[in-house]
């Protein structure tokens, strides 16, 4: 598809039960597809804290695909690529209760000491593989104290607000494969 700099008119155009945004530049038709529920996104971004410091980012590597509205994202980014298409930017500001959540105290564990094994030094700060009833679970040890060392149970983002710099690299529908899986397939399809 090809896209002009001199836009002369944007419509939303329903065709066949999907949105697409129609721009009609210099006698040229341009339909993009716009982000939606159940649509495929491949988009490269870049995440910083409230510092700028750049927590995550895809830049030298594949865009990230998603399915958007199933979950795939956090809700706060995910809702503010709604209606976004192929080529545009989006700086986008989450709240950390639209993101991974606030800190809940509840999440936080006071375990003995004893109960840890391995030659690696227990210092606060670190992250640890906890066995659970349902499954690995991952914990930082918040603090230690004695023979009492505290896990926190909480997302390690949780609390933050998170700066998103995000572009849309393309968008097209989900098959209904990667609908029933949950997750986008590759470009050779994916076998479970």
């Amino acid at each position: 598809m090809v896209k002009s700099n001199t836009i002369d008119y944007l419509y939303t155009v329903k065709f066949d039960k999907l949105f697409y945004n129609l721009y009609l530049c210099n006698s040229l038709e341009i339909i993009y597809m716009i982000i939606e529920t159940n649509r495929v996104v491949s988009m490269h971004y870049t995440l910083k804290d409230e510092e700028g410091n750049v927590l995550d980012t895809s830049a030298n590597r594949e865009p990230l695909a998603y399915i958007q509205g199933i979950g795939n994202l956090i809700p706060g980014l995910e809702t503010q690529l709604e209606g976004k298409q192929k080529g545009d930017k989006v700086a986008a500001e989450v709240e950390a209760k639209d993101a991974y959540g606030d800190v809940r105290e509840e999440l936080f564990h006071i375990v003995p000491k004893s109960g840890f094994q391995g030659d690696e030094e227990l210092v606060a700060g670190i992250q640890v593989q906890l066995d659970t009833e349902q499954g690995p679970m991952i914990a930082t040890v918040a603090k230690i104290d004695g023979e009492d060392v505290t896990l926190d149970l909480n997302h390690p983002l949780a609390g933050k607000k998170l700066f998103f710099d995000v572009e849309i690299m393309d968008v097209r529908e989900a098959d209904q494969s990667e609908l029933d899986h949950g997750h986008v397939h590759g470009p050779d399809g994916h076998h479970h």
